[in-house]
């Protein structure tokens, strides 16, 4: 393989860890590489600022602007990789400028906290799936986990300490964050784990996979199984709102800062970098958007 080839493997196999991160810039670079094919332009090295500037312009006709900024990290990204690699003089992407895009308030739908418990209590837990699902859905609320530390979970990642149970969340970028559970959490594990027999294997998934509702192999739970799920539980219980395993997050963090939390706690319990990341996610405001409209009465 060409010295150029294997530095571009190389970029998404060595210098980028996270999976999801991997799989969205392999998939903005290959968009990019298309565009130059159609173009004419059958090396890399012969982009230039302008050819990136066009494409970045032309992306921003038919994507939303936080994917055409991620489409341009990607890019500055990969040429970066190159430069150092002594594959490229310089790097086309440096000086191209990506839409401007400020956030201050997450898109994310949050349930409030009776329909939180509406969705919890519509659950049916006579059953594997009902005892699992329920727990899942817990985690994810008391806890602020994304779903893929939540899937990731090994039954060893609850624990017992100080009397009180314990999950173990491996997040993004390698952060471990440890946090005692809720007692309604608490109970929702115990529960789940003496009806499913998995207390006795420390190194099994903690949410696996269920065939016809039987626990017969120990595959962990795809994502794209838990958002199934979410939607599946969420019409049974009749709620409107809708909703994604990320809600979840947002419904937990608002809930705990609307009933006097920290801003910086929920930062540390998110495991963001900042603050302001977990604001995004802080939705009081609109409780008080309602309370106001209410005010208008003819």
């Amino acid at each position: 393989m060409p010295k150029g080839g294997r530095r571009f493997w190389e970029f998404f196999t060595v210098n980028i860890r996270n999976p999801n991160t991997r799989r969205a810039y392999f998939k903005a670079v290959l968009g990019f590489a298309a565009w130059c094919e159609d173009k004419g332009l059958g090396d890399l090295a012969g982009v230039t600022p302008m050819h990136v500037a066009v494409y970045v312009e032309q992306l921003g006709r038919t994507h939303s602007k936080p994917t055409v900024k991620q489409h341009l990290a990607a890019i500055r990204m990969l040429f970066d990789w190159l430069v150092t690699g002594h594959i490229m003089e310089s790097n086309p992407a440096h000086a191209v400028r990506g839409p401007k895009h400020s956030v201050r308030k997450g898109k994310t739908s949050v349930l409030s906290a009776e329909e939180m418990h509406e969705l919890l209590a519509a659950i049916d837990t006579t059953s594997l799936l009902g005892l699992r699902d329920r727990a899942l859905i817990a985690l994810m609320g008391y806890t602020f986990a994304r779903v893929g530390a939540a899937t990731g979970m090994k039954v060893e990642d609850f624990y017992v300490q100080k009397r009180r149970g314990w999950v173990r969340l491996h997040e993004k970028g390698g952060k471990v964050t440890e946090l005692p559970c809720h007692h309604n959490l608490d109970q929702y594990l115990e529960e789940w784990i003496a009806a499913s027999g998995l207390g006795s294997e420390p190194e099994a998934p903690l949410f696996p996979t269920l065939r016809h509702g039987r626990l017969t192999d120990r595959t962990p739970l795809p994502q794209a199984n838990v958002h199934m799920m979410i939607q599946r539980r969420a019409r049974s219980a009749g709620l409107r709102t809708r909703i994604s395993a990320h809600s979840f997050r947002a419904t937990g963090i608002t809930t705990y800062l609307q009933n006097g939390g920290k801003l910086e706690i929920a930062q540390q319990m998110a495991g963001h970098e900042s603050a302001r990341t977990t604001g995004l996610y802080d939705r009081r405001n609109d409780q008080i958007a309602l309370d106001e409209v209410e005010r208008i009465a003819f």
